[in-house]
């Protein structure tokens, strides 16, 4: 059967990021994308104009409504912008017992528009992050969760066994923001610390590869993986998207999703 794998983010409409970019890289990654949308943003390659958080009880009927219906092999998060949200989210994951949770705790947009308001912090460090077998914070998200500024390896375990405090299984702190030639990915969890190098590719259109390597490693999960291999796999589809990443738009480009349709090669 295909893996059925769930997101629960917010709409980009400019289909680089978000509900849009994580639906690309399910499928793509040989799974099934179901999806709860959280809020609407008005959004391209250069800014994110606006947004607009949908009501409560249509976010709770959309996650029941695919439960009820899809056998859900692993849920992501993505863009949950307000305490109420996350309270709302936090509540229908354990009424479902969700147990193989990827959360990306998105907070900022690449153009510098919050994605998570500040009170919203501390609601998804200590109710969500508790119910994740893996978070994937960048650089800067790392910092706000764990305190501490992150230079390298060393600040990147310091940081990660932080974050395992909030009762995660596994953090997996993305190279993309740091100051190095390689773009070196830290998984951390309570058996240590593993490096993933990988190439620091030299291209503007990077837009959505948050969601998009998130979205990719919850689909590797649910395809029965075990969590070091997940990242394995989801880091060089992401690597080759951000590697053919479309200049379209007059911004920041997105991946590419499919490249390999276009080159007759194969994802999996």
């Amino acid at each position: 059967m295909i893996s059925q794998v769930l997101t629960i983010a917010g709409s980009d409409s400019g289909g680089g990021a978000g509900i849009q970019a994580d639906i690309k890289a399910i499928q793509a990654n040989g799974g099934f994308a179901l999806s709860v949308i959280t809020s609407v943003t008005a959004q391209n390659t250069l800014t994110v104009a606006a947004a607009h958080d949908l009501p409560l009880e249509i976010i709770a009927s959309q996650f029941r409504t695919v439960f009820d219906d899809f056998d859900v092999a692993a849920t992501k998060t993505g863009m949950l912008s307000s305490a109420e949200i996350v309270e709302q989210v936090v509540a229908l994951l354990k009424e479902r017992k969700v147990d193989k949770l990827v959360v990306d705790p998105v907070m900022i947009s690449k153009s510098g528009f919050p994605l998570l308001r500040e009170d919203a912090v501390a609601t998804v460090r200590d109710l969500l992050l508790p119910l994740a077998l893996l978070v994937t914070p960048n650089r800067h998200e790392a910092r706000l969760l764990s305190g501490i500024e992150i230079r390298g390896e060393v600040d990147a375990r310091e940081a990660g066994l932080r974050i395992l405090e909030t009762g995660c299984r596994a953090v997996l702190i993305k190279g993309g923001h740091f100051d190095s030639t390689m773009s070196t990915d830290y998984l951390v969890t309570a058996q240590g610390m593993r490096a993933y190098p990988g190439e620091r590719i030299q291209t503007k259109n990077t837009h959505g590869t948050g969601c998009t390597y998130s979205a990719a490693l919850a689909t590797w999960i649910a395809h029965g993986l075990a969590l070091e291999d997940a990242v394995t796999r989801a880091k060089a589809y992401v690597t080759e998207a951000i590697r053919h990443g479309l200049s379209i738009g007059h911004g920041q480009g997105p991946t590419d999703h499919f490249w390999f349709l276009r080159e007759g090669e194969q994802a999996r």
